[in-house]
């Protein structure tokens, strides 16, 4: 009897371990229609969970110069924007995952590449002339390698 339940025991916690990991390389997709149109235009439509809540304000607030680009949108689109963004972002619950470890409280970054996350898997995994390569383009390209990028999928397997 002890066995069978040190078997379960055992069952039980390689699936939960698993099912957590898994979990990890997902995110909720995007599913506000505005955030869609608006970022999507022009990117990837990249998940909130993904930043935390003072890098989409900051984002947001300096739309007239968006790497380089100005991305200015109506006061009222930008505020349902921002609020999606922020309602949704690293910090604002339980599914925190990956991307919001190693994030000083004193750090904003800007771009989800910047992120000890992002750096810490993308250095390990990715040479440096895959950036260069012409199907990729460029680090916020995540459809490049993660083709269920948009659908919060970057599990790599």
């Amino acid at each position: 009897m002890l066995n069978l339940r040190n078997s379960l025991l055992v069952a039980t916690l390689l699936i939960a371990s698993s099912s957590a990991s898994f979990a990890d390389e997902r995110y909720r997709p995007v599913e506000n229609d505005l955030v869609i149109k608006e970022c999507g235009a022009c990117h990837m439509t990249f998940q909130a969970q993904m930043l935390p809540k003072r890098s989409w304000v900051k984002i947001m607030d300096t739309l007239d110069s968006h790497f380089g680009e100005d991305a200015t949108l109506n006061e009222t689109k930008t505020q349902q924007v921002k609020n999606y963004l922020v309602d949704n972002a690293a910090d604002s619950g339980w599914w925190n995952g990956k991307f919001r470890r190693g994030i000083d409280d004193n750090m904003t970054p800007l771009r989800i590449s910047e992120m000890p996350y992002w750096v810490r898997e993308h250095n390990e995994e990715v040479p440096n002339w895959a950036w260069s390569d012409p199907k990729v383009k460029s680090k916020a390209n995540c459809e490049a390698c993660h083709p269920r990028a948009k659908a919060g999928n970057y599990d790599d397997d």
